[in-house]
Parts: C-alpha cells; structure tokens; sequence
C-alpha cells in the first residue's frame, strides 16, 4: 500500500491574517484625520472623541464579565466613567474631589438592591463595578489631562505615536526575529503570540519613534519646554513597555470571558477596549511624566 500523501498546511491562516491587517491599515488611515482635528482642536471636541471611545469600551467591559454570568453595573460604569472623565476638563463637576466617593456609593445601592432581588454574587459584581470605574474613569481622565498640560498637543501627539511606533516594532519584531530564531514566549497563558523578541522591539522602536517624534515637534513648543528628543525618546521606552502591560491586561479579562476580541465596533481591530488598552496605561505614563519633569525643571 502506497503511503498517503503529505497533507499541506492551509494557507487560509495567513491569508486570515492579511486581510485582518489590511482591514486595521485602512480602517486606521480613515480614522487618522479625525484624531488629529480632535487632538489639534481640543476642548469640547476633544472630550466629545475620548468619551465616544471610553465609554464604549465601558460597555464591552461590563459585557465581558456578562459573558461570565456576573452582574456589573454596567450603566454605573458608563456614568462614572463618563464623569470623571468630563470633570478633568470641567472641574465643577467634581467639587473637593467628592465624587470618586459619591460613585462608590451609588455602585454599593445598585448591588445592594440586586442582591435583594436575588443576584448571587454581589459582592463580587460590586468589585467588578468599581474596577471598570477606576480602570477605565481615573486611566481615561488621563486622555484630557495629558492634553490639557503646556504644549498638551505635542505631547499627546508623542504618546500615541510612540504607542503606534512600539505596537509596530512588537508585531515586525516578532515576526521576523521569531522566524528566525526560537520564539521565546513572553506570557504564554494570556497571549500566546507574544514574544521576548516583540516586547524588545517594542521598547526600542518606541524609544526611536519617540524621540524623533518630538525632535520634530520641538519648532512648535515652548522654548524652555520639557519635550526634547531625550525626554521623548525616555517616554517612547516606557510607553513600549506599559503598552504591553496594558494590552495584556485587557488580555486577560478576554482570556477569562473566553472571547477573542472585546467587541466588534472596527474592522480587524476588534473593540474599542481592545483598541485603547494600550493607550489607558500610556496616557497615564504620559501625563504624570510631564509632572514629573516639570518639578524637575522648576526646582
């Protein structure tokens, strides 16, 4: 009997693959004019864009633990985040820094009554309301305070580019580096596709990205401001870095909901958690590292 013939792998993987890329590509060439009108322009425009997308992914994040049979106020989420965020550009709504607390409570009557009226876990779902407020409302508030801090523009401008740049280099490294050499996985359980190679390639080509982003931008900044090419390149690595930690994290509340992607609102990028999970950990990077230079210049 003649052996059976060698079975060929499907190319319908990688060509899965391409047509997710081209989707993302396209998807991101539209949506860039938007994003720099949105950031150029600031103020009620400004807000209006950021709370569109942390509040849709405030959605996703109470439906991932529905998945889950969990029971997160989902509507207290939204509100919360939606306040918080709003109040760093409108202070007035925050008074005395009272309404972290106020939330807190609100979300404790929701699950109280829903315990009553028989939910199972409330305790835990009163965890989870409260995670999705301070994750998304006190990360997501950083979106507006980075853009409202001296030469806010530019270096928002720096963050996310440097957040681009550093998911670019972890993709072209992985990829290349991975093929060539053993894949040295770097969290297994919660993304298998990620590497030591990619996360190094992150890091570096944010660091590069990032300090020629702001070597560029400096014509237009302050002279005695704090965004030069070093302190750009300083931000770069360290958004490479926090940006993994980021996506990993919303790695892992997809991993525990059994889901692929967050939700479906761009073609080939999933959700929009799926989208700002890198941004959440680098917006806050970015706006408490220009308080930090800024002591460091004025003392």
């Amino acid at each position: 009997m003649e052996p059976a013939p060698a079975v060929k792998p499907s190319a319908a993987p990688e060509a899965d693959k391409r047509a997710e890329f081209r989707d993302r590509l396209a998807v991101s060439v539209l949506l860039l004019p938007f994003v720099f009108l949105a950031v150029q322009v600031g103020g009620w425009l400004y807000l209006l864009a950021a709370l569109a997308i942390l509040l849709t992914a405030a959605i996703e994040y109470g439906g991932l633990f529905v998945a889950v049979h969990h029971r997160p106020a989902t509507p207290v989420i939204v509100a919360g985040v939606a306040l918080l965020v709003a109040a760093e550009q409108f202070p007035a709504l925050n008074p005395g820094d009272v309404l972290p607390i106020l939330l807190i409570f609100v979300a404790l009557i929701w699950h109280l009554v829903d315990y009553e009226r028989g939910a199972p876990a409330s305790g835990t779902d009163f965890v989870i309301t409260l995670g999705g407020i301070i994750y998304l409302g006190l990360l997501g508030r950083c979106f507006v305070a980075l853009r409202n801090v001296p030469d806010g523009m530019w270096w928002l401008l720096t963050a996310l580019g440097s957040v681009f740049l550093a998911d670019t280099g972890a993709y072209a490294f992985g990829r290349t580096l991975g093929h060539r050499f053993i894949k040295r996985p770097f969290a297994p359980r919660l993304s298998p596709k990620k590497t030591w190679e990619g996360f190094a390639g992150s890091v570096l080509v944010g660091m590069l990205g990032g300090g020629l982003l702001a070597f560029c931008w400096q014509a237009a900044v302050a002279p005695a401001s704090p965004l030069t090419w070093q302190s750009g390149a300083l931000l770069g690595a360290l958004a490479g870095v926090l940006g993994q930690v980021g996506d990993l994290g919303v790695s892992m509340l997809k991993r525990q909901a059994g889901v692929k992607d967050t939700g479906a609102v761009m073609a080939g990028h999933g959700g929009a958690l799926d989208r700002i999970d890198s941004w959440l950990a680098v917006m806050a990077l970015g706006y408490y590292y220009v308080q930090f230079l800024t002591i460091l210049i004025h003392k």
